[in-house]
């Protein structure tokens, strides 16, 4: 998955201008982390960190990072953009850990009924309380300083349902933060970036959004 979902839509960003970064973060693991629901997003908040850090030295904009994520990573990219607020890393020099702009792509966003059961148990374990599922519903944690979104889903998604990314949207637009989504009516999960359904590239889409929101000029 990390070429699929990774590797390959890193190249294509390159192809538009775009410096892309394949972060490679840890699964939530009993094991290696004393709070397994926050290990993910620890690599998250270090991965935005260390890019306004450096961002002088790798010559890119520190005002235009953005974050996407793909079906469970796309649970951590809201995440990322839904709890910048509440640093789970060392941060001494007070950098910001708010993603300029989220891109979704067949995205976990919620816990709830229509959530994906998978990544709930996974991240919070098999009976965690209601307050930790509320929290890492993402759709509950919008408000008005999230991010600019970009989203694409699948109606006929059997692995993440397209509620999902519905009930993101809807956040969004109650909070008044500009979204755009691109749902095809199938596809399914897990195409990457290529839905093979259909002529339509959402990548198309997805760069035509970065201009009009000023992270990309027009070319």
């Amino acid at each position: 998955m990390i070429e699929n979902e990774g590797y390959e839509i890193a190249r294509k960003f390159n192809e538009i201008g775009v410096a892309a970064f394949v972060l490679k973060y840890r699964l939530p693991s009993d094991e290696i982390m004393v709070d397994k629901t926050i290990g993910p997003l620890q690599d998250a908040q270090r991965a935005i960190q260390l890019l306004r850090l450096r961002s002088a030295s790798w010559g890119i904009n520190p005002a235009k990072i953005g974050i996407i994520g793909f079906s469970a990573g796309g649970h951590l990219a809201s995440t990322a953009g839904t709890h910048f607020d509440h640093p789970v890393i060392e941060n001494k020099l007070n950098v910001n850990l708010r993603p300029d702009f989220m891109m979704l792509i067949y995205p976990v966003i919620s816990f709830g009924e229509l959530g994906h059961q998978g990544s709930k148990r996974n991240l919070l374990g098999w009976s965690p309380d209601q307050k930790l599922v509320d929290l890492y519903s993402n759709e509950k944690q919008v408000d008005s300083n999230t991010p600019v979104t970009f989203m694409v889903q699948a109606q006929d998604d059997k692995t993440v349902a397209v509620q999902n990314s519905l009930l993101f949207y809807s956040a969004l637009t109650a909070a008044k933060i500009k979204a755009e989504m691109v749902l095809y009516a199938t596809g399914g999960h897990g195409f990457g970036l290529y839905n093979k359904t259909t002529k339509d590239q959402w990548f198309d889409h997805a760069t035509n959004w970065l201009v009009a929101n000023g992270f990309l000029q027009s070319f």
